[in-house]
């Protein structure tokens, strides 16, 4: 697998709050750029996602794939290829998240390997445009969802 790429961000919300966006994958395409669709092929015994089939657009990416989650409470969430698309061929990330002073920083990691020839320079360049937007969504969403509840 490839390096990762990580970034990372703070959200004034509980970390259940925050997880509880993350787990929602149906309503990725709303707020995650890139993600088109989004479908929770089973889950586990928590009712947490387990196996998800996501439809990603972003950049000189775009595939259908299924990822398997690994939760850890709502501290931390990992991810890995459970079935490869067309383009994506390998794919790993997690999402942390961590007390802070002012609120929780959530750490957003990802590598992505493809089928395509792609420069390492260039898949990186990929991988942050897909974690930053994907943590600048994450934070709208949790500030929009803990307004309206």
């Amino acid at each position: 697998m490839a390096d990762r790429t990580s970034s990372s961000i703070r959200i004034n919300a509980a970390k259940s709050q925050i997880m509880g966006v993350i787990a929602d994958y149906a309503a990725y395409p709303q707020w995650a750029d890139g993600v088109t669709a989004a479908e929770v092929l089973s889950a586990d015994d928590q009712g947490r996602p387990e196996i998800v089939r996501m439809t990603l657009a972003s950049g000189p990416i775009k595939d259908t794939y299924s990822v398997r989650c690994h939760w850890s409470g709502d501290d931390e969430l990992r991810w890995d290829l459970a079935e490869p698309g067309t383009v994506v061929s390998g794919l790993s990330g997690r999402y942390a998240l961590g007390e802070a002073a002012d609120g929780v920083e959530v750490r957003y990691e990802l590598a992505v390997d493809v089928k395509i020839p792609m420069i390492g320079m260039i898949r990186r360049k990929a991988e942050k445009v897909i974690i930053d937007s994907a943590l600048k969504g994450l934070k709208r969403r949790v500030e929009v969802t803990a307004a309206a509840g």
